[in-house]
């Protein structure tokens, strides 16, 4: 196609001409898959709605947080930064890597060094224990 703009010829190219076919749908992408966190069993434990813990955030940290935002968080759906952690911790009166690995009820967690250990390495630690289990005992 052509156009005549301010005396100048300019030549338009719109690809080919819609027949009338759907777009296609965009493939999903599998949502990228995070560690868990105890960002919620920490919240729990100090008494905090989502709202609560959202206000002092900004109070305490200056922090703006949503509770949509943190609720996203909380089920691993929303990356979180550094400074989020460090923010979480001051507020759960904590330390860091509480927030991650720790539940603060006495819960068993799994704790990434073991998930990331190789099966030889798994083997070496469970040898270590008993180890020390059996010289803590006397047997």
């Amino acid at each position: 196609m052509t156009s005549n703009i301010a005396g100048h010829v300019v030549e338009v190219d719109f690809g080919p001409r819609d027949n009338g076919a759907m777009p296609r749908k965009a493939r999903s992408h599998p949502k990228p898959q995070r560690q868990p966190t105890q960002i919620k069993a920490w919240r729990k434990y100090r008494g905090l709605t989502l709202a609560k813990l959202s206000e002092r955030l900004q109070e305490m940290e200056g922090l703006e947080m949503s509770d949509a935002q943190l609720s996203r968080i909380e089920r691993g759906e929303q990356p979180y930064s550094q400074d989020l952690l460090e923010a979480l911790a001051r507020v759960f009166m904590c330390e860091v890597p509480h927030v991650l690995n720790v539940n603060p009820n006495g819960q068993t967690v799994r704790w990434s060094v073991w998930e990331q250990a190789t099966p030889v390495e798994r083997q070496q630690a469970e040898a270590f224990i008993e180890t020390v289990r059996k010289s803590a005992t006397g047997s």
